[in-house]
């Protein structure tokens, strides 16, 4: 696994190593809902098993075969790419009989019934989670000490790795974009390759790219790769105008890597939370805004005495920020932990409320731990079992962390950015070669597919 770094629950723990997601059938994914469906109304909702799709391709196959735009179409939820995942979707004014005879590969429809809404991000309670990890130490003990701490003091909820992209750089686009330097954001979208990306016509365009070869990168990204080689085409015909490609990527995918910052920066103060509460992620201070779990309400603490014994019960737990317009601000020592951190990004409290003409984050406030339930686990061998359930927006693999402890981390994951030298560009081709080369327009290719997450917090 890889991520950015945060520190352990378990730091003074071992962990039993493995490997993941070695076999799509490693990890599985059923969303658990927020209700059923009442078999009337002019939506049908229908539960999709995919294997090594996300969400969004799934959606998009759908949508093809019944000539519908994915605006018809509702999900709750984001899931993995990689691995079985069953979920619930919506389509409307298509019969549920017309949704089962769908035959797609990698698709299979399990149900299809009548509702009278559209299905909407958040609509689901969590996710059950049956996960093989190969490889590991086969040490019940160890096991059974990792499980024991997390269960007791509950999980730190950090966005896991792959809300960062499969470079785990997408909040560097994001932040560039935000403070507006679209010259490294562009860059860095087309560049920096990072040994994560598997396919090498991938790495050598990026390559070139920072070569200053643009040509030469534009033949090598995959057709696939859509929106990189519009970009590039654009930086090719426009003279590498950063700012002009900036607006070539759409709102959609903006927001996208808006969200992975936000992200970060939830990441960043549950970090040095833990550090300030010596590793108790349900400790409360006075000013803080808990989060009651059984309805995602917040609200301020004032006597910490009087609700830590709520919190010791996971009745409520202290939160952290998404921020945004909508966002409430804390009080006291939380409110110095995300002021200081805004002032080392050089950012005022207001940076998401307009992030350019028509995008703004509402935002939110997270809680800082989740609770494991259902757990069960065996060991085959070397290889790990796990069963678990984790409510909406948390991910598996903060938990898997806990027990692996095989992190690793390809370079530049310190959540700097680096100094830029100023880098010579090709001579643009022109205009024909540019169009013969293939810049097409589409959808940039990304995988931010959390295990429930929808592309931003509200």
């Amino acid at each position: 696994m890889i991520g950015i770094p945060h520190p352990y629950l378990t730091a003074g723990l071992p962990g039993v190593g493995g490997r993941f997601k070695e076999q799509l059938e490693d990890f599985i994914v059923e969303e658990v809902p927020l209700y059923h469906p009442a078999d009337r109304g002019e939506h049908t909702f229908f539960e999709v098993e995919k294997t090594d799709l996300s969400t969004l391709e799934a959606q998009e196959r759908i949508a093809r075969e019944l000539s519908l735009g994915v605006g018809e179409f509702g999900f709750a939820g984001l899931k993995d790419r990689k691995g079985v995942t069953r979920q619930v979707l919506s389509v409307r004014l298509v019969p549920p009989e017309r949704v089962l005879a769908l035959k797609l590969t990698q698709l299979r429809i399990h149900w299809a019934r009548l509702h009278l809404n559209k299905l909407r991000v958040g609509h689901l309670r969590g996710n059950r989670f049956r996960i093989r990890v190969r490889g590991v130490e086969p040490d019940p003990a160890k096991i059974d000490r990792i499980i024991a701490e997390v269960l007791r003091l509950g999980l730190p909820n950090f966005y896991g790795p792959q809300r960062f992209g499969n470079r785990g750089d997408a909040f560097r686009i994001g932040r560039a974009l935000l403070k507006r330097n679209y010259q490294y954001a562009v860059r860095r979208l087309l560049g920096y390759p990072q040994p994560t990306e598997r396919n090498p016509h991938v790495v050598e365009a990026r390559r070139r790219f920072m070569a200053g070869d643009l040509a030469g990168a534009l033949e090598e990204f995959p057709r696939s790769y859509r929106q990189e080689r519009r970009l590039l085409g654009y930086l090719i015909q426009a003279d590498s105008n950063y700012r002009g490609a900036v607006r070539q990527i759409s709102d959609p995918v903006k927001k996208l890597y808006f969200s992975a910052y936000q992200s970060y920066l939830f990441n960043r103060i549950l970090s040095r939370r833990l550090e300030k509460s010596e590793n108790r992620p349900g400790r409360l201070f006075a000013g803080d805004l808990a989060w009651i779990h059984r309805n995602g309400a917040v609200f301020k603490v004032v006597d910490p005495e009087k609700e830590q014994p709520r919190s010791d019960s996971f009745e409520i737990s202290p939160s952290g920020p998404i921020f945004g317009m909508k966002m409430p601000a804390p009080e006291g020592t939380e409110a110095e932990l995300e002021s200081s951190l805004l002032a080392e990004e050089g950012l005022p409290a207001t940076s998401f409320h307009s992030l350019m003409p028509g995008l703004h984050m509402e935002g939110g406030r997270r809680p800082m731990r989740v609770a494991v339930r259902e757990l069960k686990y065996s060991l085959e061998g070397d290889d790990l079992l796990l069963e678990f359930f984790l409510s909406k927006g948390s991910y598996a693999t903060t938990f898997l962390r806990e027990i692996m402890k095989s992190e690793e981390l390809p370079p530049g994951y310190d959540g700097q950015d680096e100094e830029e030298p100023a880098l010579p560009v090709a001579p643009p081709p022109g205009r024909a070669e540019a169009a013969a080369a293939g810049a097409v327009e589409g959808p940039l290719e990304m995988d931010l597919d959390a295990d429930d997450e929808p592309p931003m917090e509200n």
